[in-house]
């Protein structure tokens, strides 16, 4: 491959953003992302967060989930670079970087950036946190974000070199993700649990966490860039979903999600309430236990694949929220393949299929999911439409996170989970869910192994030819759907409401809560 350099200008880029800023449009407003001042935080007041699951880790090394994500990342942590409403990555604690050569990139710091303890950020820090996601001891389930990385290169205090195995097109992208965070090394070296005490450079601190209650930050008055608007914010967590929509509409709570499907036209015809709406990254699946009988066998794989009628459950759960999925990446992940079809409503197909493997009177078995109002709907749905060939389904509800420790460690038989994309590129995507390396809290929670996969999806990281790289994750892509260790259901759209006082409210393609800019009129 021809020497690449590539420069990127921190300060250009946010010469550009602030006048291109006002062009940007999507399914909602971004929010007040331009100017503000940044002496002062225009609204005092704690900004309150209905939720639906508490976080299960404030540690960005040891996290997997979204619900926890959204506590610390961008807010309690910051990466190297971010993501923007578009996914397009732009400066943050670099402010600007060079890709040297095809393995070589070197990052320019931001100086002047102190943590919530009151240390310098340095290269070190950055060094300290990469070498601390990859060390053992750690047993970091994102670790295989960063494993190409081979050498970290503190050139000087505002200066850090990276080394890569081998061409890594996505580096940038991961290095945009929540456990890229950049922790304390003070708090590293203390030996202390970083979750019970996270200390990042964010805008916003840790105060307290009450489990299954509530989490606070407090605004980092001595923040590096544009401090937040409210003084605080406080994640209240509320399993209830009307009781969240009634937080919202009593003023008891500025924003809340997730937000039932069911509740779209009320929301809209609120004098109180504004509803946001964003096309996701993530995919909505139904799994299955593959290393379990009788779902080792693919032919009842694709048995119950024909009975479960995708389309019913997304109009008829989802209230058409989201699009019928084909495959296993949703049409916004970079590397989606639009060819892909799913499997088609087939109940003859699937009484075929049984009865081949030896189940023409069916079994019984067992679908898990957390308590989220959809994915026990969905559950149910699944059990009547399974009843019709014969499969004896008992639907399990696990709080959230008993349920990803259950389904981490392979207790489950089928399952309901979604995943979302954190970075937009198709390596995230296929390695965590796909990859043999990846089973079980990384994020393969069908214990799915097939060789040749494996071998793709490691072929897809290390080639940097975009177009190689786009026919090697759609021949990895039509395997899976030949495999079917899941049946992907639904391509996400986020929903989230919020006070029509709460104005810079914005989520991530994500799914991440936009906080900086809010202010509460």
């Amino acid at each position: 491959m021809n020497r690449r350099k590539q420069t990127w200008l921190g300060l250009c880029l946010a010469t550009i953003i602030s006048l291109l800023l006002s062009a940007c449009t999507g399914n909602q407003d971004p929010g007040a992302l331009g100017e503000s001042d940044s002496n002062n935080s225009g609204n005092s007041g704690d900004l309150i967060i209905a939720v639906l699951s508490d976080a299960t880790q404030l540690d960005p090394h040891l996290g997997t989930d979204i619900p926890s994500a959204n506590v610390y990342h961008g807010k309690i942590f910051e990466g190297l670079v971010r993501q923007d409403e578009n996914m397009e990555i732009q400066p943050a604690l670099a402010t600007e970087w060079e890709q040297i050569d095809d393995t070589t990139w070197e990052f320019t710091l931001r100086e002047g950036v102190k943590f919530h303890d009151g240390t310098e950020f340095t290269a070190e820090a950055v060094k300290k946190t990469i070498e601390r996601v990859q060390a053992e001891e750690t047993a970091s389930p994102r670790k295989n974000l960063f494993e190409m990385i081979t050498e970290v290169n503190v050139i000087d205090d505002h200066k850090v070199q990276l080394k890569t195995a081998y061409p890594f097109a996505p580096l940038l992208a991961n290095l945009s993700h929540y456990a890229s965070g950049i922790i304390s090394p003070a708090l590293i070296d203390s030996g202390e649990k970083v979750g019970q005490n996270p200390v990042g450079t964010g805008p916003f601190k840790f105060d307290s966490w009450k489990p299954g209650q509530e989490i606070k930050l407090v605004r980092n008055d001595d923040y590096w860039g544009d401090k937040p608007k409210v003084e605080s914010v406080t994640f209240k967590v509320v399993p209830e979903d009307s009781t969240r929509m009634a937080m919202v509409e009593t003023g008891e709570a500025h924003i809340a999600n997730p937000v039932p499907v069911t509740e779209i036209e009320r929301i809209e015809a609120s004098d109180s309430m504004k509803l946001l709406r964003t096309d996701a990254l993530g995919i909505d699946y139904i799994g299955f236990n593959t290393q379990k009988k009788p779902f080792n066998d693919p032919r009842v794989r694709h048995a119950i694949s024909y009975a479960v009628d995708t389309e019913a459950i997304v109009e008829g759960v989802y209230n058409n929220v989201g699009t019928v999925a084909t495959g296993p990446m949703g049409p916004s992940v970079w590397g989606h393949d639009p060819n892909l079809k799913g499997y088609e409503y087939n109940v003859e197909k699937a009484k075929e299929l049984l009865a081949e493997a030896g189940y023409a009177d069916g079994f019984k078995t067992t679908i898990w999911t957390n308590d989220s109002k959809e994915r026990m709907d969905v559950a149910e749905v699944v059990q009547s439409q399974l009843k019709g060939i014969g499969i004896e389904v008992e639907v399990k509800v696990v709080e959230w996170g008993a349920y990803l420790e259950a389904t981490a460690n392979g207790e489950h038989d089928m399952f309901i989970l979604g995943w979302s994309n954190m970075t937009g590129d198709a390596d995230y995507n296929q390695y965590f869910l796909f990859h043999s390396d990846a089973r079980g809290n990384p994020g393969n929670r069908s214990f799915y192994s097939n060789p040749t996969v494996d071998d793709l999806i490691d072929r897809g990281r290390q080639e940097s030819d975009p177009e190689k790289r786009l026919a090697i994750y759609a021949e990895a892509q039509a395997i899976e759907l030949e495999d079917a260790p899941a049946i992907f259901l639904r391509n996400d759209e986020s929903l989230a409401i919020t006070g029509k006082n709460v104005k810079g409210f914005w989520m991530s393609p994500a799914e991440i809560y936009m906080i900086d800019d809010v202010t509460i009129e």
